[in-house]
């Protein structure tokens, strides 16, 4: 009797967890972070259409299960490499894809290309759940348990090497998933241990030899083509990859929005980049502060000319220019916070005669955490809260973040910060500019959202605003702003050539002086904001201004249907460079999933003989679409929104996908290998209300508690975070992991031949939830999405796949 491949089964569904993740780290670097939601389509995708092909052949290739099984692993290990290869050999282009054809076709090729490896991965399983219906459970929670290893793996993968390194381990790791096949089937043969060899050395030969090529419009690859640039040195992490940039013959002049009229000359920089893009710069030591004035010279400098800053917060600290403009303007205690640990350790390299000091002063005091965070677990009170240009100037210009959510720009964290403020200190907050105005005004909109929410009649008497050629700098105090304050704003920008959009007492006469629009649009948008007729200004506005919140922390999503006509038809003029095209290519990628999805998987089904000759089984075959069609967008769903949600509590979305990935599929493997034993002790009907009820009731209440858990545990260490938010979606993923070996052990009872369809509609609807979630969240929030996939799980107490009694139609 064959044993059952259940140790290869879980090797296998781990290294294709591992090798999402990597996807999804890989795309980050080669081109944004908006395609690691494509990667999730892309590897359901190749699951659905697999159970799909498994459908119309399983007669045969159960047959050969043993051959079919082994060669789909090997397969899938040869195709992680040869994929990604043929993948970065497409001419892909993200943001020529509204005005070229083409690129629509190449992200359709990518696409295919990336699900070949899951398809393989999917064929395997499906083969094996066929095979062994009798242990279908076993096989179920090996699957879930198996993933759920992988994406810790992933996370040890990637402290150790670097991502294009990684795809060689994730090869290897399949290679020795085969080998395990061979022995649990007992079919370890010379031709296999020949085709083993072959590959191992494929593999070594290709994998070692793999290099990135990463998108010409991102900042690095721009500033490699300057003569004499060279990357010094490089660092990789889960939160990113770092490289550090020197210029040999043209010295870097990395200062955002300086005034064009300035006099002062940067000091030596090197140029650091993550991921490729988001360019800062370290700064080299000087025992001098004078020869730092350029530093004032750019809008984030206004706080320090309004008043005098004793105690400064920096968040998003980066490189640290932000906090030798602290000590210039003579702050006495200067907290910078910074996520990512290897950014702050580059600012201590060596190069040359190149040396920098910033962290090492006695005024400095850095911490390695979230913004956030920082400010709930301390008490302190600060002159001056300032957060400058956290993204690339290159990414955000051309809508490229309109996916990349952000818990430091939202309502709540606003609220935040002002309650950290001294009596009459300042939240600084400077963005890129952007024309028409999106991000300023939508900025200038969260502000004014804060202060009415806090009873303050006149939120205007508390903003002020300027803008430079390239940069915006939005001004909150607590407190009213004096006149002098205006005056010494006033004086600042006529120094610097720089605008002035906002004052309590601000004059037509006085804007639009120095970089001038031919209307002034800023003032005028500002001045619509805090009129009477605002909410009428932001429903007609061109671009979504609406605030950002916690449970939609899309603060750079600016997209609206309503003026994408309007753009297009100005694109002979240059106009589709005005739409935020992050957004569109997600929803060219939903689009996709569902052609794909319809052509792929469900049109070959209509053509099955063996479901039109047992035309007459006792389960519906509507039952069984509906059943798993909803059970797939459901789970996805309810992953995809806790993922999001669980990076304000883990500050980085690499940390938050592998801790709530890891919890729903480890546990949800758990509870497939409950689901029969229960089953039986309790009764089909009343068990598979419970769980439905289980699930719907478990995933609303996190709605109302986890803020409050989140708040409660910013105190605690990331190690600490990590179990605790593996411990909170423990219960819900226990149950989650029931609805799917439940009704595959009735399809094996009464309809054996259903499973493999089954599968792929169940990779179908994932593959379309995993886009369709954050297009919903983007427009709804993630609790609109929860409720939606808890309504999806309470629909199928209604249409569970069983045989129906001879009463019922």
């Amino acid at each position: 009797m064959t044993r059952l491949p259940i140790i290869s089964l879980a090797m296998l569904s781990a290294t294709a967890l591992t090798y999402e993740l990597l996807l999804m780290r890989l795309f980050s670097i080669i081109y944004w972070h908006h395609f690691a939601y494509m990667v999730i389509g892309l590897a359901l995708l190749g699951y659905g259409f697999s159970g799909s092909v498994v459908t119309v052949l399983q007669v045969k290739l159960i047959k050969h299960f043993r051959q079919v099984y082994i060669a789909c692993i090997l397969l899938f290990s040869l195709f992680t490499i040869i994929s990604f290869q043929w993948v970065q050999s497409i001419p892909f282009n993200a943001e020529e894809i509204l005005w070229d054809w083409r690129q629509g076709i190449y992200l359709l090729f990518i696409f295919l290309l990336l699900s070949l490896p899951f398809f393989f991965v999917g064929a395997a399983i499906c083969l094996a759940f066929l095979n062994f219906k009798q242990q279908l459970s076993r096989l179920y929670a090996a699957d879930l348990l198996g993933a759920g290893v992988g994406c810790l793996a992933f996370v040890l993968l990637m402290t150790i090497v670097f991502p294009q390194s990684a795809l060689f381990y994730i090869g290897l790791s399949g290679l020795v998933a085969a080998t395990m096949a061979a022995v649990e089937l007992q079919a370890v043969r010379a031709y296999f241990v020949a085709i083993l060899v072959f590959m191992l050395v494929f593999l070594c030969w290709t994998g070692w030899q793999l290099q990135l090529q990463i998108s010409p419009y991102k900042s690095l690859p721009k500033m490699l083509l300057v003569n004499g640039t060279h990357v010094i040195a490089e660092k990789s992490s889960p939160l990113g990859m770092i490289s550090v940039l020197a210029s040999d013959h043209i010295p870097l002049r990395h200062v955002p929005g300086m005034s064009l009229s300035s006099g002062s000359e940067p000091l030596p920089q090197l140029g650091v980049f993550i991921d490729a893009d988001n360019m800062s710069v370290i700064t080299r030591k000087t025992d001098d502060l004078q020869q730092l004035d350029y530093l004032n010279q750019t809008t984030s400098a206004l706080a320090y000319h309004l008043q005098v800053a004793n105690r400064v917060l920096i968040i998003g600290s980066g490189s640290g220019t932000d906090v030798l403009q602290a000590q210039i303007n003579h702050a006495i205690q200067i907290d910078a916070v910074e996520l990512n640990k290897l950014l702050v350790e580059q600012t201590g390299l060596h190069y040359r005669d190149f040396v920098s000091d910033v962290y090492q002063q006695s005024d400095v005091s850095v911490y390695i955490a979230d913004g956030r965070d920082f400010l709930n677990t301390h008490s302190q009170k600060y002159d001056l809260i300032q957060l400058t240009l956290l993204d690339s100037f290159n990414a955000s210009a051309a809508g490229l973040y309109a996916l990349n959510e952000s818990y430091l720009y939202t309502v709540e964290a606003l609220q935040l910060y002002l309650s950290r403020l001294k009596p009459g200190g300042y939240v600084s907050i400077t963005r890129w500019l952007k024309m028409p105005p999106r991000d300023t005004l939508k900025l200038f909109n969260t502000a004014l959202t804060v202060l009415h929410n806090s009873g303050v009649a006149e939120a205007g008497h508390q903003l002020m605003l300027i803008r430079s050629w390239q940069t915006a700098t939005l001004i909150i105090k607590n407190g009213m702003i004096s006149p002098q304050e205006m005056l010494e704003a006033e004086v600042f920008t006529s120094k610097r050539n720089f605008d002035l959009v906002y004052t309590p007492e601000i004059r037509p006469e006085q804007v639009n002086l120095y970089n001038v629009l031919d209307t002034p649009l800023f003032y005028q948008s500002t001045q619509a904001l805090l009129s009477k007729d605002r909410q009428q200004f932001i429903q007609r506005y061109k671009f979504n201004l609406q605030p950002a919140t916690d449970d939609k922390p899309y603060f750079q999503h600016f997209f609206r249907w309503s003026s994408l006509a309007e753009i297009l038809s100005l694109s002979h003029k240059g106009g589709a460079s005005l739409i935020e095209t992050g957004y569109l290519i997600v929803f060219a990628t939903l689009c996709i999933a569902v052609l794909t999805s319809s052509l792929l998987i469900l049109l070959p089904l209509w053509w099955l003989k063996g479901i039109k000759k047992n035309i007459h089984a006792p389960i519906k075959r509507w039952h069984v679409f509906g059943y798993f069609f909803a059970i797939g967008l459901g789970f996805l769903m309810i992953e995809i929104a806790f993922m999001q949600k669980f990076i304000l509590f883990l500050h980085h979305p690499v940390y938050a996908a592998t801790a709530i990935l890891t919890a729903f599929l480890v546990f949800a493997g758990f509870g497939s290998g409950c689901a029969n034993y229960l089953n039986k002790r309790v009764g089909l009907h009343l068990y598979v209300n419970l769980v439905i009820t289980c699930i719907a009731g478990l995933s609303l209440g996190y709605l109302f508690i986890l803020p409050e858990v989140f708040v409660w545990g910013s105190a605690l260490s990331m190690p600490i975070r990590f179990f605790v938010s593996i411990c909170l979606i423990a219960p819900l993923s226990f149950f989650m992991g029931m609805p799917m070996p439940l009704a595959l052990n009735s399809l094996a009872r009464h309809a054996d031949y259903l499973i493999p369809w089954a599968w792929a509609i169940n990779g179908c609807a994932s593959v379309i939830s995993s886009v369709l979630a954050v297009l919903l969240a983007m427009q709804f929030g993630f609790s609109i999405v929860i409720m939606l996939a808890s309504m999806l799980y309470a629909s199928v107490i209604f249409i569970f796949p069983q045989p129906r009694s001879k009463g019922e139609s």
